[in-house]
């Protein structure tokens, strides 16, 4: 049974999701690791193009400078230059000296590790205050290299948020993602965030998803027979 309140699925259908995508998928171990500034740089790189380009572009980056902060005092045509591959790259290439420096100014230097103490709201409260910086972009640093429980939406999980009804059709992005925080057990953030990407990609398309063969059909109110 569908059951909603406020607008969103009550916490068992939450937990039926889950199980599903647990079953059709497997089961994901949480391992953060990567230093949090190449997460962040490597989340903005990866901002409106494939995960291919975005890789190429970082590791472009990291292979043209020594360090961060000789990437803080190159020219911003030298940065966009190097990260072409990842397309945007001027906007880009200003976006990563603005955040760096700014972390530099207010730390010293170039190094996000203060956030290993802070909790994930204060954690993530900091890095939406750098430029450029949004719920997605936060999050990803603090999912996969600061072992902080903060979900990630992207296209996929937000297409699939919506379909599946655990948010109101009408949300926001951003309004989103406080939703389905709310609703997902810490514990699982990281799976469920890998499994709705996942499922996003091989069966709920943008078009023509493929709901006859959707673990999911059964408690999706958006299902097509």
């Amino acid at each position: 049974m569908k059951r909603r309140r406020h607008d969103i699925f009550e916490p068992v259908a939450i937990a039926e999701v889950i199980e599903l995508l647990e079953q059709e998928y497997g089961s994901r171990e949480w391992k953060p690791d990567g230093d949090p500034i190449d997460v962040l740089i490597e989340t903005i790189l990866s901002q409106n193009t494939s995960d291919t380009n975005s890789g190429r572009a970082f590791a472009c980056l990291k292979a043209s400078f020594d360090c961060w902060e000789a990437v803080t005092v190159a020219p911003v045509e030298r940065v966009a230059q190097v990260i072409q591959a990842g397309g945007l790259f001027r906007i880009k290439a200003v976006r990563i000296k603005q955040v760096l420096e700014q972390i530099q100014e207010e730390h010293g230097r170039i190094s996000l590790d203060s956030l290993k103490s802070m909790n994930t709201a204060e954690a993530e409260d900091y890095l939406m205050r750098l430029p450029g910086v949004g719920h997605k972009t936060a999050s990803c640093v603090l999912l996969f290299s600061l072992g902080k429980p903060s979900l990630p939406v992207d296209t996929h999980v937000f297409r699939l948020a919506r379909r599946l009804g655990l948010v109101d059709s009408r949300a926001s992005i951003e309004k989103a993602h406080g939703l389905l925080q709310e609703q997902i057990p810490p514990s699982k953030v990281y799976q469920v965030h890998i499994h709705m990407i996942e499922h996003g990609r091989r069966i709920c398309h943008a078009r023509r998803p493929c709901c006859h063969s959707c673990i999911l059909r059964g408690t999706c109110p958006s299902s097509v027979d």
